[in-house]
């Protein structure tokens, strides 16, 4: 009887854990046997790893393999324990002599034995570390990911063969290159979108306190076009916020292969026919991420969104208020990130006309589409604009409608700075973050400061948490203002973003 160990990690959507593999190789006829809760991807690694050794020119152990993963009742999702499930079975048959405890073994097996790559490589890489493990080796397609995380040695390898020489013989493998930096995904220009003074300022609001926006206006009046010149607003990431980025995409296999490194906000746009799966989250096996997930520190535009069914846009909800999205399965809960700035654009009604004259539907079914909507849903909205159409050559006479994104932009940036120096103390980076209470007890405001929103509590325009998304708004219209607090102006200002949008409910 022989046992051999090797290990691996264990991935569950952002969340990893070391796994122990032990092999035992006992009497009875040639076979492998797997305890430990595999999944069927993990049940054909048998095969899988069958083949890559024997066809790597190893031998086969001549005995009943019988195969364990632990702890036991983690659930083993994945194909990336085959590196390690063929490690440990050459280190009970003896072909592997040395002991593999410093080492995390990542990688799936062709059958002719090379390494393919993996989803999930960033959380496995930062388990490791967290474990004390000394090396990690991946896949070389890998391993450029594999070395975005600090403090560990990571190694990659294009086949079983090159793994068992290292760990046997000592042989060299693939040490990781220098990355180059990712450059910037190339926006649209700000400066091209003509007049749409309130819609651009409204996106300026939005990009420097991370405050969702609706933009309402019939087709042709710009709301695509400023929704996609939001993203080129923002600043880039920080190394923190780009690592949680890239740990998602990681694990959806959305990664460039040369710049694995996410460094800019990533601009998620799914299609009106979205299921709650696709933006929330979910599918067979354990949860995979939503678009809600890979919008995470970016934008996610939903263009014509009431088109989306309003089962889907409620879910939105919870993402919005929490900045996490939470998806109980049967074997565990996933949670994902989703921290992102929600941009909406819709019609004012189903048939889409170009202006009011046009417009073919009854007031019952403008409210019909437009509860599409639901109202805990707008209440969760900072700034609701509504946009309509522009005359060309009027607008460009005015500064605002002709500044570029590079110039809002220095701005937006400087709000931001301004934001997180206020808010560093208490863990947040932008004024969307900060919840109420401390939003109004960090500046005590002046009784008169406060009267435009009491008013508009008392007469129902507004609810204690619009009220307090409200006071966010005014934050931000004073970072970019550049003042120390928000003014009754920008109160005013923040309200006016609001309150049109109840009122038109209540009178509806």
């Amino acid at each position: 009887m022989a046992l051999g160990r090797a290990y691996s990690i264990a991935i569950t959507g952002l969340a990893a854990s070391v796994v122990e593999i032990e092999a035992d190789v006992g009497r009875g006829l040639p076979g492998m046997h797997l305890v430990g809760l595999p999944d069927a991807t993990l049940n054909e690694a048998r095969d899988r790893v069958r083949a890559a050794t024997v066809n790597s020119g190893f031998a086969w152990p001549l005995g009943r393999t019988t195969v364990a993963l632990s702890p036991a009742d983690l659930p083993k999702i994945g194909s990336h324990y085959d590196l390690g499930l063929a490690c440990a079975i050459l280190n009970a048959s003896g072909t592997i002599s040395t002991n593999l405890k410093d080492v995390a073994l990542l990688g799936e097996l062709a059958l002719d034995g090379r390494l393919r790559p993996v989803r999930g490589i960033l959380s496995a890489v930062v388990a490791a570390r967290s474990s004390s493990f000394t090396q990690v080796i991946v896949p070389a397609a890998n391993l450029a990911e594999a070395a975005l995380i600090p403090d560990i040695t990571v190694h990659g390898a294009h086949s079983l063969t090159q793994v068992v020489g290292a760990l046997e013989n000592g042989e060299p493998l693939l040490a990781p290159k220098p990355i180059p930096s990712s450059q910037p995904p190339r926006y649209p220009d700000l400066g091209d979108v003509v007049g749409q003074e309130d819609a651009r300022f409204a996106v300026e609001v939005a990009a420097a306190g991370a405050h969702p926006i609706l933009l309402t206006g019939a087709p042709g009046v710009g709301k695509t076009m400023l929704a996609h010149r939001l993203p080129g607003l923002l600043p880039p990431l920080t190394t923190e916020e780009a690592l949680e980025v890239t740990a998602i995409h990681s694990l959806l296999g959305e990664l460039p292969k040369n710049t694995p490194l996410i460094s800019h906000p990533p601009f998620v746009a799914p299609h009106h026919t979205a299921t709650a799966v696709s933006l929330i989250g979910g599918g067979a096996g354990f949860a995979m991420p939503g678009a809600v997930s890979r919008a995470h520190r970016g934008v996610l535009f939903l263009d014509e969104c009431g088109e989306l069914k309003p089962q889907v846009l409620d879910m939105l909800r919870t993402p919005l208020e929490e900045g996490e999205v939470r998806i109980s399965r049967k074997r565990g809960v996933a949670r994902y990130p989703a921290r992102f700035l929600l941009a909406l654009a819709t019609n004012p009604c189903g048939c889409a006309a170009t202006n009011e004259a046009a417009c073919i539907c009854t007031s019952t079914m403008r409210r019909r589409y437009q509860s599409r909507l639901s109202g805990p849903l707008l209440d969760r909205i900072d700034l609701a604009v509504r946009m309509w159409p522009t005359s060309a050559p009027v607008h460009r006479n005015s500064p605002r409608s002709t500044e570029s994104t590079q110039v809002v932009r220095s701005r937006v940036i400087q709000a931001r700075r301004r934001a997180q120096q206020r808010w560093q103390k208490c863990g947040f980076t932008t004024n969307s973050e900060v919840p109420g209470p401390q939003l109004r007890s960090f500046h005590a405001l002046g009784h008169s400061d406060w009267r435009p929103i009491n008013d508009a509590v008392r007469k129902g325009l507004l609810s204690a948490r619009g009220a307090d998304r409200a006071m966010r708004v005014a934050w931000t219209i004073a970072d970019l203002a550049d003042e120390d607090v928000p003014t009754c102006e920008h109160i005013e200002r923040a309200l006016s973003f609001r309150v049109p949008t109840a009122l038109t409910r209540l009178l509806s």
